[in-house]
């Protein structure tokens, strides 16, 4: 019998996990990527390699991570993360619009699609840089985020990558897919352009995990509004839309919070699109720990709401509402040595000075009577009889104030002072494409279209205004697995 055919647009997380399960299936799979080799990856590329997984304590982290020693194990308190947990997160940080079939698949099998990765030779290791702080001589994983990849983003590309190569699946770099090839009896191929030809490709199923449309200007502004078009684009400048384009062109049924997207403080002078190099060192996510103000010198969000996990993917927005488009964070010496890494990095906009008042002068854009009046306040306002700890949701609070901030408040009163000048930098699209719980896409008759599966950020219905960090690179393995095992078993059945 002849080895069914299955076709996989993209080359990030999703469609390469994608190829292997299909792959694992018996299927010969054949991987067409937008980009040339070296910018190959898609997103993921860009991103830290952080992934949430629920798991019930130290030993199914030990399973994952099997180089964790005993030494670790003894020094931090690694908690657990159920899967009660995660899903109470995922439906709580989108409002409880998150599709409950969906988002149910993608907790419980979380820690089953991490424990297949390891099998097929992605190494993980805790998060330790930026998830957990040291305190009474013990580390302390906080927010749900406990395990990255090892060599983050980059690393899970070449581990996938490798993993592709030897199970003989064919990628092909460069490469184009412009349509679907679609009649009666579904999807059955793609036609894709490289090396400026055009040609077909037939199969048994295509998996769409081309991405979202953030890198899409125009699209940006139809669907997510005014202003959107001044956002920076945090990762690949191939992820345009093309697999929603092609799929809603032949009746698929576009779901989810199209309005919405993913998106953070970022630097305010990085380039238009996501640098390889700085990878995601241009993202400033400590600011729990300091505040953030805009042209104004005006606080404008909390910045103590909740963990950094659960509010940076959608405090980029409200940046993007301020005046100018831009806002600074403002530390002094009591947190300074709580800043992550990506704030010493080369390409970044920072100033110091030893007093207020000199800041004041140096924030560029920033109305300096405003900006000391409103820091005059704020630090008249925090209870200062509540211990601070960043490990935890303290309490420690301002009270009076228009916008309160409700955890890690201390007053901005030691220097020198350092700040870092923000922009809104875009992640990823909620928008996408239906698709049932074995990733078929569905047409706007809430049918299967035969043939044809999606996975990663051009699936819609599963976040909403917000996200808990590390879930999509989760989201996009496994339902990427998912629908590698669908493609390949219906089409060896059909």
């Amino acid at each position: 019998m002849t080895a069914s055919r299955v076709i996989v647009v993209g080359a990030g997380n999703a469609a390469l996990c994608a190829a292997l399960a299909a792959r694992e299936r018996g299927s010969e799979v054949l991987v067409l990527e937008r980009a040339d080799q070296d910018r190959r990856g898609g997103n993921t590329a860009f991103t830290a390699g952080a992934m949430r997984v629920a798991y019930a304590g130290v030993d199914d982290l030990r399973r994952l991570m099997p180089d964790l020693t005993d030494e670790e194990v003894a020094n931090t308190d690694f908690g657990s993360y159920t899967a009660e947990d995660f899903l109470d997160d995922l439906a709580r940080v989108t409002e409880y619009r998150t599709d409950p079939d969906l988002a149910g698949i993608l907790v419980e099998q979380s820690y089953p699609t991490l424990s297949w990765m390891k099998d097929k030779g992605v190494r993980f290791m805790p998060i330790y840089g930026r998830q957990a702080f040291k305190v009474d001589g013990k580390f302390k994983f906080w927010g749900g985020l406990t395990v990255e990849v090892n060599g983050g983003g980059p690393g899970l590309v070449d581990y996938l990558s490798k993993a592709a190569e030897r199970d003989g699946i064919k990628i092909e770099y460069g490469a184009r897919v412009v349509s679907l090839i679609h009649g009666d009896e579904g999807v059955t191929g793609v036609k894709v352009t490289q090396n400026g030809q055009t040609r077909e490709e037939h199969a048994d199923a295509v998996i769409l995990a081309s991405g979202g449309f953030q890198a899409n200007t125009e699209w940006r502004t139809r669907y997510l509004g005014p202003s959107w078009d001044l956002a920076k684009v945090r990762g690949t400048m191939f992820n345009t839309g093309d697999g929603h384009r092609m799929a809603l062109g032949i009746g698929a049924s576009p779901t989810g919070n199209w309005s919405g997207c993913h998106a953070v403080g970022w630097e305010r002078n990085a380039p238009e699109f996501g640098d390889l190099a700085v990878g995601d060192g241009f993202q400033k996510h400590s600011y729990p720990f300091g505040i953030l103000v805009n042209a104004e010198g005006k606080r404008f969000v909390d910045e103590g709401a909740d963990f950094r996990n659960y509010t940076y993917a959608k405090y980029g927005r409200r940046i993007l509402e301020q005046p100018n488009q831009f806002a600074w964070q403002i530390f002094d010496q009591k947190t300074t040595n709580l800043l992550r890494d990506e704030y010493k990095i080369r390409q970044v906009t920072k100033v110091t000075a030893p007093t207020l008042e000199a800041l004041a002068e140096k924030l560029e854009g920033v109305d300096p009577a405003g900006f000391l009046a409103e820091v005059a306040a704020y630090n008249a306002a925090v209870d200062t009889s509540v211990e601070f700890n960043p490990n935890i949701k303290d309490g420690r609070s301002t009270r009076g104030l228009a916008v309160n901030k409700t955890n890690w408040a201390n007053t901005l009163d030691e220097g020198p002072f350092e700040a870092y000048q923000v922009t809104c930098g875009i992640t990823f699209t909620f928008g996408g494409l239906r698709i049932n719980t074995d990733a078929q896409v569905l047409d706007t008759d809430m049918n299967p279209i035969p043939g044809l599966y999606a996975a990663g950020e051009l699936v819609g219905g599963i976040f909403y205004f917000n996200y808990p960090g590390g879930s999509g690179l989760t989201n996009g393995a496994v339902f990427g697995r998912i629908a590698g095992y669908h493609a390949a078993d219906n089409a060896l059945a059909s």
